[in-house]
């Protein structure tokens, strides 16, 4: 669905983790500035560490971690969303059978028991917090990563090895070729896809590049719908490189493995942060020709150093980058 410049606007992010939650909290202002009317983030459920993994394996559940720490970002500032974000996200500690395992994981998957549908569920936790927008899985099923990696062999530096599990994957000590989903061709969430359909714009990126943005696109269903798309689709590049995932990692590297994983995939815009980019402008420049998408640079980096996206800085970017299409 084309973007109108006279109504708000439909928008859907896909991720995992830290980086979507950080634009999801940037695109929850767009929502209260009226600039975007439908807020959806489709989360990743490929994590088999932490107590997402314990749950996983005990339950044989979705793994809930990435889908709660959404549903926290997409809290409102006031007292009740304020309470309920850090409740949702409390982490036991102590030395028992508890330790390690969140809140917010334990309250999903006991609504997963209750209910027998994780989108009913989620869409119930979404209205025990007030969320600014729905959250909802990328697949019905567990999935798992598996990366073609090189460099793990010290005798045979060039040969490709397999490595299995998304934790696995994200601190490999090799260089990731290319990765995988199991099984390859999951049940997708009907309510992803038929978001995507209605967007205006998808937003991919920020996150863990190999095993929280690129599984979206191994989804052979989630792909169609989002290739298919008259959506825009906003590519927000990572800061920096991701020790282990992607090492020595340079802005360009980021959107070309994207669109190795997915030739088909039409970009709209590239955001990147200015500071960041630094002596490979160049480069991603090339890249985004390449693509035939255009490229803004802005200052989207807390002031901090930290390689992290300031949500306010972000929700500036994002609100004129929609607003000038």
């Amino acid at each position: 669905m084309p973007a109108s410049a006279d109504r708000a606007q439909a928008v859907v992010a896909f991720g995992g983790g830290h980086g979507l939650s950080a634009s999801l909290q940037a695109l929850r202002l767009l929502v209260a500035d009226l600039v975007v009317d439908d807020l959806t983030a489709v989360v990743t459920v490929a994590d088999n560490g932490g107590s997402s993994g314990r749950l996983r394996g005990e339950f044989g559940v979705l793994p809930p971690g990435d889908l709660r720490m959404a549903l926290a970002a997409l809290c409102g500032e006031h007292q009740w969303g304020d309470t309920w974000a850090r409740v949702l996200q409390h982490r036991f500690a102590g030395h028992g059978e508890m330790n390690g395992h969140v809140i917010g994981n334990l309250l999903i998957v006991g609504l997963w028991e209750q209910l027998g549908d994780p989108v009913a569920a989620l869409d119930w936790v979404g209205r025990l917090l007030g969320t600014t927008g729905r959250v909802l899985p990328m697949a019905l099923t567990p999935l798992d990563i598996a990366a073609d990696v090189r460099g793990l062999d010290p005798d045979e530096p060039g040969r490709l090895t397999t490595v299995r599990g998304q934790v696995q994957v994200a601190t490999t000590d090799g260089v990731i070729s290319a990765i995988s989903l199991d099984p390859p061709n999951p049940l997708p969430c009907p309510e992803a896809i038929a978001a995507v359909h209605a967007a205006d714009w998808l937003v991919l990126g920020p996150g863990s590049w190999f095993t929280s943005v690129i599984p979206h696109l191994m989804v052979p269903r989630l792909r169609d719908a989002i290739v298919g798309s008259d959506a825009r689709v906003i590519v927000t590049l990572n800061l920096a490189e991701q020790a282990g995932e992607t090492h020595g990692f340079e802005a360009a590297d980021h959107l070309a493995v994207l669109v190795e994983h997915a030739p088909q995939l039409r970009v709209h815009t590239v955001l990147a942060d200015a500071r960041q980019v630094g002596s490979g402008l160049a480069d991603l420049e090339h890249v985004v020709r390449a693509t035939g998408a255009r490229l803004v640079l802005d200052d989207v980096a807390l002031d901090d150093g930290s390689p992290r996206h300031d949500p306010v800085k972000l929700a500036a970017a994002y609100t004129r980058i929609l607003g000038g299409a």
